[in-house]
């Protein structure tokens, strides 16, 4: 069953202006406005905020190139020659003239190019960042209302920065005699003008609750800007089911907790459901000595991206102390990535990832399909099968794991995939994620043997 989501009211619709006025135009729209209801009352619109929200959005031609497949480089809203080389292409695909320019003409065909990927078997579009959208201010105050500053680095040329200042309000109920907003900041300019000003965003924080970083673009240790608001923040949060190069961003978010960065992903609560299944089939008493006979697993997912594969894998064995020692790749129909490890008592456990290719791919990228848990020992009561409600187990099945499987469990379409979902779950604690960072440095492990 769909939930609708709430009436966002728009308090203050964007209004410009400079870095030093934000704060007193924030308050002049909590000291002048009212909203006439139909009954002539004019409900109160509270400005109660719990935590400061930094959202830094990736750049849009960068993010647009990117899932359209022209363009594999880090999102970071630097208009280099890989980006020049990515418009070009996309502008011949396109049958556009060939400027290597973020032109209207270019970012409005890319817009429409997406658009039409990205749209549901209902026939909706799926969520597209836009500076003025309510939309994440709408999934975090239903929960907590904030403060939300959204930086938006642009493509082009240095003119120095833009701010924008807004209000939303997500009605619940329409006998509320209360709104309960969220103040929404909006700074724009390219990636080096963000950077100068960036000594000034800690003074637009809310002194004495919690700070959050929401780095929507590749995770990277050494951009400056990165680094200044990671520094002051209770959590940086990211997603790792869009990274471009999952191996390499993977290592970066291993970088960044070895400097003690209090790190988030929201894809590792995509697979929560995943391991509490995994935990649930060896929890029966007669079936937890069996866990020591698992010594071979296989992981589906949807081909595009492994992150999700990857920290499951990590997950499981860091919980079993099976230790790393080779990891290679097979790129194809089916992107296959072997890994062999060692359990503490030596049994060598071999595993396989497959980006299987479908045909109605999702709004995640390489979201999990199946797992298979077995053994080689023919006795070994320790087959477990776990499945998606909507991808099944087709291609284990086909190779007979169903039939060897003690254990099939399905896991039902989660409601709450989508990153603003999540966040406003992750929201509600911060602070150091102990057994996500123990999973990552198991991850990290087996892909730096890639070249060993």
């Amino acid at each position: 069953m769909t939930v609708q989501a709430p009436t966002v009211f728009s308090l203050q619709a964007p209004k410009d202006v400079s870095l030093t006025e934000i704060e007193t135009e924030l308050n002049q729209i909590w000291q002048s406005y009212g909203i006439a209801g139909e009954d002539g009352a004019l409900p109160a619109a509270t400005r109660a905020t719990t935590f400061t929200l930094m959202v830094y959005e990736p750049e849009e031609t960068q993010y647009l190139l990117a899932n359209l497949g022209f363009y594999n480089g880090p999102i970071d809203g630097i208009f280099g020659p890989q980006m020049i080389s990515a418009l070009r292409d996309a502008q011949k695909a396109f049958g556009l003239e060939r400027t290597g320019k973020a032109n209207s003409a270019t970012l409005e065909r890319l817009r429409e190019e997406l658009s039409n990927k990205n749209k549901n078997a209902s026939g909706e579009e799926s969520y597209t960042s836009s500076a003025s959208s309510p939309r994440i201010a709408d999934e975090i105050a239903l929960r907590n209302p904030c403060r939300i500053i959204s930086l938006i680095p642009l493509a082009g040329e240095d003119t120095g920065v833009k701010a924008q200042v807004s209000a939303y309000c997500p009605i619940q109920k329409q006998s509320s005699s209360t709104l309960v907003c969220c103040e929404y900041i909006t700074i724009t300019g390219t990636a080096a003008a963000l950077e100068r000003v960036g000594g000034m965003i800690p003074e637009l924080l809310i002194g004495g609750l919690p700070k959050f970083l929401w780095w929507k673009a590749t995770p990277d240790p050494n951009n400056q800007l990165f680094k200044r608001l990671g520094d002051f923040c209770d959590n940086v949060i990211v997603d790792s089911c869009n990274f471009n190069k999952p191996d390499s961003d993977l290592l970066s978010l291993q970088e960044l907790v070895e400097k003690e960065i209090p790190l988030a992903d929201l894809n590792w609560g995509r697979i929560s459901a995943w391991q509490e299944l995994t935990a649930e089939a060896y929890d029966p008493p007669q079936r937890r000595d069996a866990l020591t006979e698992v010594d071979k697993v296989n992981i589906d997912y949807e081909k595009g991206n492994p992150a999700q594969a990857l920290l499951f894998l990590g997950w499981l064995a860091s919980r079993l102390n099976w230790r790393p020692v080779s990891y290679e790749k097979d790129f194809g129909d089916y992107n296959i990535t072997k890994v062999k490890l060692l359990a503490p008592d030596q049994r060598p456990i071999e595993a396989e990832l497959a980006g299987v290719p479908v045909a109605d791919i999702g709004d995640i990228v390489g979201d999990l399909i199946a797992i298979r848990l077995g053994s080689t020992n023919p006795k070994a009561n320790c087959g477990t099968l776990i499945c998606s409600e909507t991808g099944g187990c087709m291609r284990m099945e086909t190779h007979g794991a169903a039939q060897s499987a003690g254990v099939v469990q399905q896991v039902t379409s989660l409601s709450e995939q989508k990153a603003e979902s999540l966040l406003s779950k992750q929201v509600q604690r911060w602070g150091r994620e102990a057994l996500f960072e123990e999973s990552l440095a198991l991850t990290v492990k087996m892909l730096k043997l890639t070249n060993s």
